[in-house]
């Protein structure tokens, strides 16, 4: 869905330019990364200082061979040499707690709240050519469609789920945002400054993802019927809204 390009902000080019998870999500992306970045550089000056963090590579091995011991012996997993090394996992797992997430869990109930939308279930399946139900299914599909469609306690039962898992709760603590309980994480006068600014960063994006939902060149986003894409916009309300990107991942 994309080709490297050093010549855009992310780095990457999107062969489909029209695609509002990956075009938001690259602004979450590169804001994450930056702010990783500007933290480990803080904190760790060399590759040295990477290597001979006891409890860091500590926490890296855990990682891979206890946490997934079935994969320990893959090749692809990353080193740990360096402060890009640092960096990069860390941008990743944030981004996978945060923006992924957010925008693979907040729509559930906006867009498979109403069951024929999304139906988590079918009953019957297709007719083939040489079934008996198929001139029936040729005749009038929609009946066919609706007659397959989960039992009313079926749906009502995933309708319930999916409310849960949309729902954001009151006291949630969004990307980027501190609890006034928590003000006091770090004494670091640099890294508090830091985190402002990865903080101002993420409300320009909020400011860049409404004006794309208002373009009517991008079809995807806007126009009749298209409802706009919300999911990776940091901050929400309580409640059902399909927009919000917690801390983490938090059911």
């Amino acid at each position: 869905m994309a080709v490297e390009d050093p010549s855009m902000p992310c780095g990457v080019k999107l062969v489909i330019e029209d695609y509002p998870y990956a075009a938001d999500g690259l602004l979450i992306w590169s804001a994450i990364k930056e702010w990783v970045e500007s933290y480990v550089g803080h904190f760790y000056s060399d590759s040295n200082s990477v290597t001979s963090d006891v409890e860091l590579q500590a926490w890296w091995s855990e990682i891979k061979l206890k946490g997934h011991c079935d994969k320990k012996n893959e090749p692809w997993w990353p080193k740990l040499d360096t402060q890009q090394d640092l960096s990069g996992i860390l941008t990743t797992m944030i981004w996978v707690a945060s923006g992924q997430h957010a925008a693979i869990n907040f729509g559930q109930y906006p867009f498979g709240g109403y069951v024929p939308n999304r139906p988590t279930l079918m009953r019957k399946l297709i007719p083939q050519e040489n079934d008996p139900e198929f001139e029936k299914f040729i005749q009038n599909p929609q009946i066919a469609f609706l007659s397959s469609l989960p039992t009313q306690l079926q749906a009502t039962k995933v309708m319930a789920v999916q409310d849960t898992l949309s729902t954001h709760s009151p006291d949630e603590e969004y990307l980027g945002q501190l609890n006034p309980l928590h003000n006091h994480w770090i004494n670091d006068h640099e890294i508090l400054e830091l985190f402002n600014k990865f903080s101002a960063k993420l409300e320009e994006i909020e400011e860049i993802i409404n004006a794309r939902n208002k373009d009517t060149r991008l079809r995807n986003r806007s126009g009749a019927g298209i409802p706009p894409y919300e999911l990776l916009l940091r901050s929400s309300g309580p409640g059902v809204t399909g927009r919000g990107i917690p801390n983490s991942i938090s059911i």
